[in-house]
């Protein structure tokens, strides 16, 4: 058995390969962010899943791609957790959630931007994974993503700048008690994956004039921060964009790119597909 996951702070996706039928398994857990979870607490969402329980004294390799393992700490807190749970596989592979945005999308240079709860965006030479700006998470940055617009929302409702049909379909779809939402924010485990939550009402509304203005200027920010400084790159290398709130935006982040004369070669909602079929193939090659 082969295990493939691609994490983010709100949900981690798990397809299992069997290497013998060749059939694949999907399953779903919360998501596995080192920088938000101890170990104890990514240790438990895993065996709480009976699916990824069941299989765990069969697992051969790991390959695991997550939001907040960028750095080697991180990399081996959850390289610890996957050896503890899963004690017969002789390959663990953890990399950051960029690798995994970078497979599912090209094998060639390119600039390969998330925006999904968080948001990055990094530069890919082919080989090897640059970045320019640091990824500093949900209270400082993450433009564009789910819990950024998350929070615009609720700025815009609470300063009263909502337009009244929007106002009266936020209070319906939410519980917008004050006291409750700076509990949410300042007090719950997950406050990122909180915020982000309300970026789907903004989904459902995106073809409202106010929601196209406020997904304007994020993306319009997103880009002066973080593709901007790519200018010597993507004159030869195409932008890439991967995660849910990429995908249900892609129109206006097109439109937003011409601004800059710049263009989108690809959107990848669900990264793993693409993932999986890369490393499979480059598996083929080796053993032939």
């Amino acid at each position: 058995m082969i295990l493939f996951a691609d994490s983010g702070s709100s949900k981690c996706d798990w397809v299992i390969y069997n290497n013998v039928t060749n059939e694949l398994s999907r399953t779903r857990t919360k998501g596995l962010n080192p920088n938000i979870l101890t170990e104890k607490k990514i240790t438990n969402i895993i065996r709480k899943s009976n699916e990824l329980f069941a299989i765990r004294n069969i697992v051969e390799k790991v390959y695991f791609y997550g939001a907040g393992c960028g750095t080697i700490k991180n990399q081996e807190k959850v390289i610890e957790v996957l050896k503890l749970t899963f004690q017969n596989a002789i390959t663990i592979n953890v990399k950051e959630d960029l690798m995994a945005a970078v497979l599912a999308t090209t094998n060639e240079p390119a600039i390969i931007c998330i925006l999904g709860t968080g948001s990055n965006c990094c530069y890919y030479d082919g080989e090897h994974i640059q970045t320019k700006i640091p990824s500093l998470g949900y209270v400082l940055m993450d433009e564009a993503s789910g819990n950024y617009f998350g929070k615009e929302l609720l700025k815009s409702y609470y300063y009263n700048q909502l337009p009244n049909e929007l106002r009266v379909s936020f209070e319906q779809s939410y519980k917008l008690n004050p006291q409750k939402v700076l509990d949410k924010i300042y007090k719950s485990k997950y406050p990122n994956k909180y915020l982000a939550n309300f970026a789907r009402f903004l989904i459902y509304n995106i073809e409202h004039p106010y929601i196209v203005s406020m997904i304007r200027n994020g993306m319009r920010v997103f880009i002066q921060n973080h593709i901007l400084p790519y200018s010597k790159e993507y004159i030869n290398a195409p932008i890439h964009f991967v995660g849910s709130i990429a995908y249900h935006i892609q129109e206006i982040i097109n439109e937003e790119l011409a601004s800059f004369d710049l263009s989108a070669k690809s959107f990848v909602r669900r990264p793993i597909q693409n993932v999986i079929d890369n490393i499979l193939q480059a598996q083929i090659i080796v053993n032939n």
